[in-house]
């Protein structure tokens, strides 16, 4: 195969894994992206959209608008992996839900490995480790450990909430470590999305949707530009939100594993297996 097709077909797996992760709660597409090496390409991907090219559309220059949308847009990046998050979303939201119902301790085993492992990732990344550090991250693993613990918001579903529940999920979905559908389920908004999701409700799919793409452009150029001069304490601050995280899996695995814990084990292990084979091919 040649060079780009490679390049397409590995970007459209990460996209899958990235949908996969951000539909259940405990794991984030932000972590995916950063193991395999596409995180900083992404943040700068989006943040570099200014749609500045819409307006040589709207006067019909149609040369320069195309110039222009090559040259904000990465179509290499985003066209395979918005292919590859959005068949996780509409094609695996219904397995996705019926493994957690019906094998809730393997599922979140599995993920627990994810987690763990993705901790460690981070951990090498750190070009320093020093008291502060190690504070931060002790604080920021016991803050996010009772905000996994808070009870989700009986909130409404009307298309403003969804629009706000998507707009606030991005963000956190491309934050490494902190999952976007942890924050759908403390927002009340969870069963319900991924439900508009398994049925194709176009409406609220589309509200959904644009308050995300509103929230991810707005969101990106903070992001990037405190990556950019903090990114020592940021990754400090997302191991301990991903310590923190563990919180979930852990209660779901030890209140359903019954007597599997073999393959508790095992699917734990897998998950770290995945994770150390996706780090060491970048």
């Amino acid at each position: 195969m040649s060079k780009g097709l490679n390049e397409f077909l590995e970007i459209f797996f990460i996209g899958i894994l990235m949908g996969s992760a951000d539909i259940l709660p405990g794991i984030s597409g932000g972590t995916i992206a950063l193991i395999t090496g596409i995180y900083e390409r992404l943040i700068n991907g989006i943040s570099n959209i200014h749609f500045s090219f819409i307006k040589y559309l709207l006067k019909r220059n149609f040369k320069e608008f195309k110039i222009k949308m090559a040259e904000e847009i990465d179509f290499e990046l985003f066209i395979p992996l918005i292919l590859g998050i959005g068949l996780a979303f509409f094609f695996l939201s219904n397995i996705i839900t019926y493994l957690i119902y019906i094998y809730p301790a393997y599922i979140y085993s599995f993920f627990l490995g994810l987690i763990f492992a993705s901790t460690y990732i981070l951990y090498k990344k750190l070009k320093e480790i020093n008291i502060k550090i190690i504070g931060l991250t002790i604080i920021s693993a016991i803050l996010t450990y009772f905000f996994i613990g808070l009870n989700p918001i009986n909130a409404n579903h009307s298309l403003i909430t969804i629009f706000f529940s998507g707009l606030i999920a991005v963000c956190a979905m491309i934050l490494p470590g902190i999952s976007g559908s942890m924050i759908l389920v403390l927002l009340g908004q969870y069963n319900y999305i991924l439900n508009s999701l398994s049925s194709l409700n176009i409406v609220e799919i589309i509200v959904f949707m644009f308050g995300a793409i509103i929230g991810i452009l707005g969101f990106s150029n903070i992001l990037r530009y405190l990556i950019k001069h903090y990114e020592n304490i940021i990754m400090a601050l997302l191991i301990g939100v991903m310590l923190g995280t563990l919180r979930k899996p852990i209660i779901i695995i030890t209140n359903s594993i019954n007597n599997s814990i073999f393959y508790g084990v095992l699917f734990t292990i897998i998950g770290i297996l995945l994770i150390i084979i996706l780090e060491k091919k970048h």
